[in-house]
């Protein structure tokens, strides 16, 4: 058995290159060696773009297909921007998977609400996944997603593939219409009061902007879901992953360790801080 270094990363090399949006691409990733790490939803690996840097990238791939290792990177800055650049068969490093995920378990015979702002759809992409091929297992899901223009989109293709299941609600809201969009328009929290779900079975998974997820909590509120049923990915200042450097403190909490996970009761008094 192969034992890996938390703190060492592991080679790996780019199989596939795809634009996602304005400076968003989606590497598929192969190990050198020992294949790739499983993964649950919501977890993200630490990517070395060698001799820049290494940032934290939540994985945007199938949990269930261990052949593909997916992340979806947006270039804002020198080490993402070097990561999104990698053409096929280019090096990197990986490190991960670390983190807590999305509770999958814990929603099983309830209605699911995924609310995704930006390119907060890329860590919820996962929990759609293992939604939709343990169908059954679920009640009503709905995935309410906004994005500034109708061509930041992520993953348009998959998400017109899974509105045509039929066994999935899915409404797309965009900041600003142009061209011949002919969708919502307004910020992704309108559509909260016109979804259909049981708000006493619900639970819900937040990710985007830290505004975006403030009002998609109060608007959950309003709707009557629970705290304690709402769940939010953080990521702030990761460095380390593994709870050592004290950068992703927030208050009590380690995001890297702790979450990126967590259950919106757990650190509802600290969310509004920039930096603690």
């Amino acid at each position: 058995m192969t034992i890996f270094d938390p703190m060492l990363p592991r080679i790996a090399r780019t199989r596939r290159r795809r634009r996602d949006g304005p400076a968003v691409w989606t590497l598929d990733i192969e190990m050198a060696e020992g294949g790739p790490p499983a993964f649950a939803p919501g977890q993200f690996n630490m990517l070395t773009a060698f001799g820049v840097g290494e940032v934290p990238i939540s994985v945007s791939g199938d949990p269930a297909d261990p052949s593909r290792l997916v992340h979806t990177i947006r270039a804002v800055g020198p080490a993402s921007t070097a990561l999104a650049r990698l053409g096929p068969g280019e090096v990197l490093g990986l490190r991960g998977p670390f983190g807590v995920g999305w509770p999958m378990e814990q929603a099983v015979g309830r209605d699911v609400v995924v609310i995704a702002g930006g390119l907060g759809l890329a860590p919820l992409r996962p929990a759609l996944y293992r939604l939709l091929a343990e169908r059954e297992r679920y009640g009503s899901i709905v995935l309410l997603y906004g994005t500034r223009s109708p061509e930041e989109i992520l993953f348009r293709r998959e998400l017109e593939s899974w509105r045509r299941r039929l066994d999935i609600d899915i409404e797309v809201t965009v900041d600003h219409a142009v061209g011949d969009w002919r969708g919502h328009v307004g910020v992704v929290t309108t559509l909260i009061p016109r979804s259909a779900f049981e708000p006493s079975s619900t639970v819900a998974l937040v990710c985007g902007p830290e505004i975006m997820m403030r009002f998609a909590i109060a608007s959950l509120q309003d709707a009557g879901v629970a705290d304690d049923a709402i769940y939010l990915s953080m990521e702030r200042n990761m460095k380390c992953a593994v709870g050592l450097c004290g950068h992703c403190q927030m208050g009590p909490v380690l995001v890297c360790r702790d979450g990126p996970v967590f259950r919106y009761d757990r650190i509802r008094s600290i969310l509004g801080a920039r930096e603690i």
